[in-house]
């Protein structure tokens, strides 16, 4: 695993939610998170919207009910902070029209 606060790249983020895909479903949607913030960020619209996505996908397979079933267990990854709750209502504030 990375430095949870070293810049990596939308390569690097990727290996790494493959591999947390297989092992920690809630780790990948906080990378899923984190790329869609990095390629956004960098200006790439389309592969930005493409990890809104996912992540929104992974999120509703998780129940989100409490605070503590929505609340992430990083304070980033690869260097992208991440929010203290992660829900779809966090996602579609943070990217509008991309999520």
């Amino acid at each position: 695993m990375t430095n949870q606060t070293r810049q990596a790249s939308a390569q690097e983020l990727e290996l790494i939610f493959q591999r947390e895909l297989a092992t920690d479903r809630w780790a990948a949607t906080e990378t899923a998170y984190a790329l869609a913030v990095r390629l956004r960020d960098a200006g790439d619209w389309p592969k930005s919207r493409e990890w809104v996505q996912q992540c929104l996908q992974l999120l509703g397979g998780f129940p989100s009910e409490t605070e503590d079933q929505v609340a992430t267990t990083r304070v980033a990854v690869g260097g992208v902070p991440l929010p203290n709750y992660l829900h779809a209502g966090v996602i579609r504030e943070r990217f509008g029209d991309l999520g």
